[in-house]
Formats: structure tokens, sequence, C-alpha cells
């Protein structure tokens, strides 16, 4: 059955048998840092339900219409959904179920799969309402679970009564769409009221003063959860730890080493040795098989939350810069990982400074001033923060004063170009750094006039594909970055997710392992995400992307340091970074010493970080393979240290819906020495006072 065809039978089916009567609205506001950037509308009519989802937020959002046809169950025998995507991309998806057969049309093309028993259609580009339906559906449940389409099973867990304001509500989590579990509240009448978030709200209409208590109680709910789960995945041994035959990746040189057996303990390297050098007594031995020891890998564009913290570390990042957040939560995170309450990697904040306009990004401080602006550097340089990030709506005459301020107090200035101004006058006005490969690119081919406060300035890069790379426009850019030493973070990957990606076929940024991830993520993964109106769009895009791979070669060939990160949560997104640099032509030896030392030499802690030797800080990850032959291999690795406390992604993977990648390594702890004479006090003496 055509896509046409299956949204008319949803339009128009009376077939089924439908719930009782029942007629409500319901109205959601979507709250992003305390402002109102879209909202779900829901109109219930017995067994049908009408939603308009429209959100705007940093310039983009989705604007969506469904229609839903609900059987005696409560779960959808008909569902459609049309409308643009984030980034305007078409959507066309629908859902119909028939006896013991289901058809559906989503960015993967059409399917059909038979259905016995209660199954749960889980909408690729659904609103947040859909949360409430599928809560209901799985509270029905016995066991609180459920068979999903197009795969994989949900879950409901009840986390609790939360008092939001005068009324109780009911707190609930749902795994098993995505990488972490949607928590969201329902009233007494199971409806949604707020679907909780750390950094914003979806909440019913009229509520939007109980945001702040309701991202308190999102960064409460999510910190028991993280917290619960680094007591499951925190190894810490009280003893020396030798790791006994690995080879070692010099960042320096860009070698492998000889065998060797490389110790830490209390959190520092302690030795490098003869991989069969004989231990000392107490230690605990890991086996690396021959494997690869490689230094922390670093994301340097990182949004963090609790969630990924989690992510990174599985993922063998130990050190990010984060690019902007919300001022309250991350102090906090960055406290909470500090003191191993929860798992994460070590985190360099930036201070997000953005300027005011409908296209604002709700993040960080939004100045409407100049004087505004410079209070705001003043804030972040008390508090600590490294660098300021500019955003794309600050006014670029602004930008001189904001530089001059955050360097007399010894910050850096980094940051988007903002709209109607190009590099060039940004780097003339006191950057540091640039963000995001796209951000140069464009001073290369718009108009001044053209607004890349919008997503014109991802569609725009269409216009690339036949950028001449030896142009006196891209040579006076690159020539000014070298002279100014301008570094640059280019965040390919997340380039290559947006002009690359194509409805039904794997994104190149996932596909060389997007079945290990969960089934909501793989589908996002099939799905367009730049709007492609014909082959023409299609070509520019994948034009733009070998455009984008050759720049990164002509920087990295021309000195400029560049700074691998991903604008991404996942983790995993860093090794495809990597990846896109050895695409480019850089070799590994050098694209693996940018994903570890290079990023600590630029923020100054290489004396501690970024390589394995004796009295740094044992951060590092092991690999089965050699990943100075195929970067592919940075997918594989058994074993994350940071700090000293132990991590094995195959038993961090399985919380999030991720397929391990390969096993952890053998451990052997030391045998629990006797207690030495004259030790201290027992625990059994009360009332005992040592001066």
């Amino acid at each position: 059955m055509s896509p046409t065809l299956l949204r008319a039978a949803l339009l128009a089916s009376t077939l089924f048998t439908v719930t009782p009567a029942l007629a409500q609205h319901e109205r959601l506001s979507v709250i992003a840092n305390g402002e109102k950037v879209g909202f779900v509308d829901a109109d219930q009519q017995g067994s049908n339900v009408t939603i308009k989802y429209d959100v705007k937020n940093n310039g983009r959002g989705p604007t969506m219409s469904e229609t839903i046809a609900l059987g005696t169950d409560g779960l959808p025998v008909r569902w459609a959904l049309d409308g643009k995507s984030t980034f305007g991309g078409d959507v066309h998806e629908s859902f119909t179920r028939e006896g013991g057969t289901a058809r559906w049309t989503d960015s993967m093309g059409e399917r059909t799969a038979p259905v016995t028993g209660a199954g749960l259609y889980i909408g690729q580009n659904a609103s947040p309402w859909a949360l409430g339906l599928y809560a209901r559906a799985l509270l029905k449940r016995a066991d609180g679970t459920l068979p999903a389409m197009p795969g994989g099973q949900l879950r409901i867990e009840k986390l609790g009564p939360a008092k939001i304001g005068t009324a109780t509500y009911q707190a609930y989590a749902i795994s098993g769409i995505d990488l972490s579990p949607e928590m969201i509240l329902l009233d007494g009448q199971q409806r949604l009221f707020a679907v909780l978030d750390t950094g914003g709200s979806v909440v019913s209409e009229g509520h939007e003063a109980e945001v702040p208590a309701l991202a308190r109680l999102a960064t409460e709910l999510t910190a028991k959860r993280y917290a619960a789960l680094q007591q499951r995945f925190a190894h810490r041994i009280d003893a020396p730890v030798r790791i006994r035959n690995v080879r070692v990746f010099d960042p320096v040189s860009g070698k492998l080493g000889d065998p060797v057996s490389v110790l830490f303990a209390e959190g520092r390297i302690t030795g490098i040795q003869p991989f069969d050098a004989p231990a000392s007594p107490g230690e605990a031995t890991i086996e690396g098989n021959g494997g690869t020891l490689l230094p922390g890998l670093h994301d340097m564009h990182a949004h963090i939350g609790l969630e990924s913290a989690m992510l990174y570390i599985a993922a063998g990042v130990t050190s990010v810069r984060d690019m902007g957040n919300d001022n309250v939560f991350l102090p906090q995170l960055i406290r909470q990982i500090d003191a191993g309450e929860v798992a994460g990697p070590r985190i360099v904040p930036n201070g997000f400074l953005e300027g005011r306009s409908p296209y604002s990004a709700r993040l960080g401080v939004v100045a409407d001033s100049e004087s505004a602006a410079i209070d705001a550097v003043r804030w972040y340089a008390a508090r600590g923060y490294w660098q300021v990030k500019i955003y794309n709506s600050m006014n670029p005459a602004w930008v001189p004063a904001i530089a001059k301020e955050a360097h007399r107090l010894g910050m850096g200035v980094t940051g988007h170009i903002p709209a109607f101004t190009n590099a060039d006058a940004m780097i003339a006005a006191g950057y540091n750094e640039v963000t995001h490969i796209n951000q140069l690119m464009l001073g290369w081919v718009l108009d001044p006039k053209e607004d890349t406060r919008t997503p014109l300035r991802l569609t725009a890069m269409r216009r690339t594909a036949g950028l001449d790379l030896a142009s006196a426009k891209v040579s006076k850019t690159v020539d000014a970055m070298v002279a100014d030493h301008v570094a640059h973070d280019p965040t390919a990957v997340t380039l290559e997710l947006l002009m690359l990606s194509r409805n039904g076929a794997p994104s190149p940024s996932v596909a060389s392992y997007i079945d290990h991830l969960p089934i909501g993520l793989q589908r996002r993964r099939r799905q367009a995400i730049a709007p492609i109106a014909g082959p023409e769009d299609a070509a520019a895009y994948d034009g733009a992307m070998v455009k984008v791979k050759q720049l990164l070669k002509l920087l990295h060939d021309r000195g400029i340091t560049l700074l691998p990160g991903t604008d991404d949560q996942t983790g995993l997104s860093v090794h495809r970074e990597l990846e896109i640099y050895g695409e480019a032509g850089i070799p590994i030896p050098e694209v693996l010493r940018l994903g570890t030392l290079t990023p600590e030499v630029y923020m100054g802690r290489d004396q501690e970080l970024g390589s394995i030797a004796r009295g740094k800080r044992a951060d590092l990850l092991l690999l089965p393979g050699d990943p100075t032959k195929d970067l592919r291999e940075l997918h594989r690795i058994a074993m994350v240290v940071k700090g000293g406390t132990i991590y094995f992604p195959s038993e961090i993977y399985p919380a999030f819906g991720v397929k391990p990648f390969v096993d952890a390594p053998k451990i052997t702890r030391p045998a629990a020495a006797p207690k030495a004479a004259g030790s201290g006090p027992s625990h059994d003496v009360a009332d005992e006072f040592l001066f």
C-alpha cells in the first residue's frame, strides 16, 4: 500500500472497534531555557486524535500534523504523521494495523510485519504527546512491557510520586526508544502532564511557571539513575593495577611501542615495564593480550548531560570541552563527576554567549546589549570558565569589546560566526578559534545579507561543492588563521550526519556500527535531515562533504590546530570524527595525536594528560586491535580507565540499549592482605579519639 493510501485510510477509516467515547483537549508548551519555543495541541474525540506540533528554537524545529485512530486496547490502529522535520525535511509517515498484519512507511521505506497479541508502533516523528499514549498502554500490562514496532521492546518503570505546585503527579521512565529513558509525569487521569528534561520541559499549558521545579526533578531523578549505574559499573581497586602485554601508542612519535606492562595506582601511572617483569605483591592484573593502550580520547565540542557523561566514558572519551550548557546544571555535574558520584569525563567549561533575536539559542546567557555581553564575560571568568563561545545572534559590532574583555581576564574566544559577517572579520575582532567547519566555509559562498541564524547555515553548504580552495578568498582566511594562531573545531561528523543522511540508508556517520544501536536511534540514522528536493540537492551535499575533507587536509597541512569535536552526545561519534580526518588524508598516527595529546597541549594540561607516561594521570583505554592501521578499531574498546577508575564498555552499553562491541579483559584481583599490627583503631572501638 502506498504512503498516500495509508494516510487516506487513516483519515477515512471507521471500520475498527474503537475505544469508548471520550472527548478531551490537551495543550502542552515546549520550554527551553525559561522561554516558550513551541507547543503540542492534541484533540481527542472518541477514538480519534488530531495533533499539531510546532517548535522553533535556535532557528529550527519540527512542524508536524498527526492523526491517530485507537483500538479498544488503546493502541494505535491507524497513525499518519505529515509535516517538516527539525531542519525542514519532508515527513510522510504512516501506520496501519488490520487483524494480524501491521504496515508502516517511514524514512526506511514500506514494511509489513505479522502481529500476534499486543504490539505498539513507535512513531518515528511523533510529538511528545505520544509518550503519554505509550505510558497508558504499558501500564495496562502486568509486566509493564510491550513489543515495539519496528523492533525492540518498550518498558515502563514507576519512579514514584512528585509534587509540582499544589498537585501530585506520578513519575515514570519509558525505556527502549532511544539511548536514555524518557521521563514523564502523568496526572490522575493518566494524561501527560510533563516530559522531564534537565534543561527545559514539555508541560501542560498554564503550568509554565513550574518548569524550574520540573528541571530540578529531572536532574534529581536522572542523578539517581546515573549514581546507581556508577555504583554498578565503576571498578575501583585499592591496589596497584598492572596491565600486562600491551603496546602503548605514543602520540609524540606517532608510533606503537613494543609489548610492555603498564602500572597505575592512586589515579596515576606508576610505571612502564617489560611485559614479563615480575609483579610486586598485592597487585591486580589485567590481561592485555597484545592489544593497544591508547591515551584517553577527547571531544572538544560537547554539550554534556548525565546521560552523555557515562556514554563518553564507554566510548573511551575521558576529557571534553563543554561548549555551552545550563549555567546551573554544568557546575553541579562537574562536582558530581569529580566526587565520583556519577561517571563522566573531565570537563573544561566554556561560557555560552548569545545575542537576542527571534532565532536565539536558549542556552547560557542571552545578552540584549554590549554591556550585558561584557558583564556575562566577567561572570564566566569569575567562575573559572576557560573560554567564551559566541553564537549566531550576537551583534558582530560587540565582538571586539567582548574579546578584549575576555582576553584581559585570561579567557579565550571561540564560537560560531554571527549572522551578517564572516570569519575574516571575527578573527580580526579577536577570535582565538572558529567552531564548525561550515562556519568557515559559509563566508566564502554567502552574500553578507543572508541570515545564518536560520537553517541556511546548513542548507547553504550545497553551494560549497564547487568551491575553489585555492581561491583568494579562501587563502585570505586561512592565511589569517595561520598568522594569528587561530585554531579550528571542525565537528565534521555532524556536517556529515546533516548532509549525507538519506531516507532508508544508514548515515555514513554511523554506518559501521548502526546495528549496535537501539531501534529508535537506528531509525533516526536512516532518515534524511537536510531537505533534499531531488538528485541535484543530494549530489550537491555529497560534493560539499568532499570539499569539507579537502579543507580539513588543507588546514592540517598549513599547521592550523584541529580540535576534534562532535556536537553530539553519544561518545561513539568521536570515533567517526577521527575516521573522517583519516579519510581526508591526514595520516592515522597524526589523527590519533589530534584525538589524544593535541587538545591537552591546547588547553595547557599536557604535563598531566594526553599521553601514557610515569607520573601522568591514568586516563587510558585498551583495544584488542591496532587503531594505527584502522581507525574503526576505536569502536572496539575493551576497557577504559579514567583517573584510575576502571570501566568496561561491555557492562555499560546494555544499560543504554547498545550491543557491546567487544568483551571485557580478564582481571585478577589481589588476595585480601592480612591486617598489619599497629594499623590503627578497630572499627568496633567507640568514643575513642586520637590527638
